[in-house]
């Protein structure tokens, strides 16, 4: 039963992992597009703004979850 909590859970994991590096490429790479061009429209701007805020979220969720359930040494 523990086996199977442990698994979930480095599975659980590995998704967040995957979709942190997912959204911090996608950030990066509006902008840097942004930082190339000459007048961005707002709606760029604020799809740029979405982008860095959904990466800090999870990147504040997973220090969260490794404060509260620490890796195994």
């Amino acid at each position: 039963m523990f086996h199977r909590k442990e698994k979930l859970r480095k599975e659980l994991d590995e998704n967040l992992i995957r979709v942190l590096t997912d959204c911090k490429n996608q950030w990066l790479n509006q902008k840097r597009i942004i930082e190339g061009s000459i007048e961005p429209s707002e709606e760029v701007l604020s799809q740029l703004r979405l982008a860095e805020a959904k990466y800090l979220f999870l990147l504040k969720e997973a220090r969260y979850k490794n404060s509260v359930f620490p890796a195994k040494k």
